[in-house]
């Protein structure tokens, strides 16, 4: 553990889940035993996780690229701005990571 967390741990006022990471590995965790549904049910609002839905669906959308980012809006029924975060999200990404991603989306599309 890194004196920073450490510091953090020791101080009995400071929180237990200090940065991203420890989200991931809460995740992690709740995969490994079969819990994630129940977590993030617990985690997240209906609303946060319709915007979950609607961030997937959205670069899902995006890396097909078969729709326009104006289609693309109307279908799912957020504004342009919405998509166009998105957008911009995806374009940060290295090539190798877009890819990833894509496999990824398109393998949980291929479940549902």
């Amino acid at each position: 553990m890194d004196n920073s967390k450490q510091q953090i741990h020791n101080d009995e006022s400071a929180p237990e889940f200090a940065n991203w990471q420890d989200v991931l590995t809460l995740l992690e965790h709740s995969c490994q035993q079969e819990q994630l549904d129940f977590l993030l049910s617990m985690l997240l609002t209906y609303d946060e996780r319709e915007a979950l839905l609607a961030r997937m669906n959205i670069l899902h959308e995006l890396i097909k690229g078969e729709r326009s980012q104006r289609q693309v809006s109307q279908m799912l029924g957020v504004g342009v701005a919405t998509i166009t975060r998105g957008s911009s999200e995806l374009k940060k990404l290295q090539p190798e990571q877009k890819q990833q991603l894509q496999a990824m989306l398109q393998a949980a599309a291929d479940k549902a």
